[in-house]
């Protein structure tokens, strides 16, 4: 089997494995999102609403990260030869866009009550489906973190954390019932701010990791490329090493120094050894494009 049609098939096992993850997360999402909706309007408890809202944006995220993915897995075609992984990336930014709406819709909402001073109806059944809702939100963190890491997938590791700051919203509410409960109608706009901001430190967290992919950040150790690179025989020395993509989608370019005199045809198959051995090394790596010239003048040969 040629390494392009194993390459292919590796591809493709991981997509379909990433698109399985969200398939179940999202049958998951769903169940908790209604669940708080349904007691948020039953009890009238803004900081239940807000936070049965936010977990609906993670539904709302497990559909853009699907489409997402959908495309990201397209082989390269004339007008995207480096393929189509940023698309997943996109996917990334647009739960983001999804974080920040509903980022805005909850300090609204706290401050609207704030200003009503209503106070909303807590009981029993309602604290317990709270904490139901706290357990399944655990289960999926950890799964998605788990098959994120596995996989290097950004949009799972993204996702991951849009659902763990539904985690903290959700303490932050169990907190509030209780509080409102032993009269303290306060807490409940006070927990939808604190929502506010868990949704504010996850925005800034996907913005991040986003922003490094997009910006060409350096994705691999300069230094761990280089002595993987001068490790193969003939090869006196290296420079020019550039680094991009995703973490689990890596691009490499660099210089390697050749003696002047090497034939053209040992130049090349040394050029392949270099490309077969990083590739082993780094399984992360889709392409290595490698640029031969002689040492410098003072490298002294």
């Amino acid at each position: 089997m040629a390494d392009s049609d194993r390459s292919r098939i590796l591809i493709d096992d991981r997509y379909r494995s990433v698109v399985r993850v969200l398939y179940r997360v999202l049958v998951l999402n769903l169940a908790v999102a209604f669940a708080k909706i349904a007691l948020g309007y039953l009890t009238g408890a803004v900081s239940v609403l807000s936070d049965g809202f936010h977990s609906l944006t993670d539904s709302a995220s497990n559909v853009v990260a699907l489409v997402g993915v959908s495309v990201a897995r397209r082989p390269p075609d004339q007008n995207h030869p480096y393929g189509h992984r940023k698309y997943e990336t996109m996917a990334s930014l647009a739960i983001l866009v999804f974080l920040v709406i509903v980022l805005v819709e909850v300090i609204s909402a706290a401050f609207d009550r704030f200003r009503t001073g209503a106070v909303p109806r807590v009981f029993p059944e309602g604290i317990g489906i709270m904490v139901v809702t706290l357990a399944v939100n655990l289960i999926v963190v950890s799964y998605e973190l788990r098959e994120g890491r596995r996989h290097r997938s950004e949009v799972l590791l993204a996702d991951a954390k849009h659902t763990r700051s539904d985690v903290w919203t959700s303490v932050a509410v169990i907190f509030a019932l209780l509080g409102v409960w032993f009269g303290f109608p306060m807490l409940d706009p006070l927990a939808a701010l604190l929502i506010a901001g868990f949704i504010g430190h996850a925005c800034w967290e996907i913005a991040q990791e986003s922003s490094r992919v997009l910006s060409d950040e350096i994705v691999l150790s300069e230094q761990d490329v280089r002595t993987v690179v001068e490790s193969v025989p003939d090869v006196l020395g290296s420079h020019h090493i550039r680094t991009r993509g995703s973490a689990d989608h890596v691009f490499v370019d660099l210089h390697i120094w050749l003696r002047g005199d090497a034939p053209l045809q040992r130049a090349h198959a040394t050029s392949h050894v270099v490309k077969d051995q990083l590739m082993a090394r780094f399984p992360q790596i889709v392409d290595v494009v490698i640029h031969i010239e002689p040492p410098p003048a003072e490298y002294g040969h």
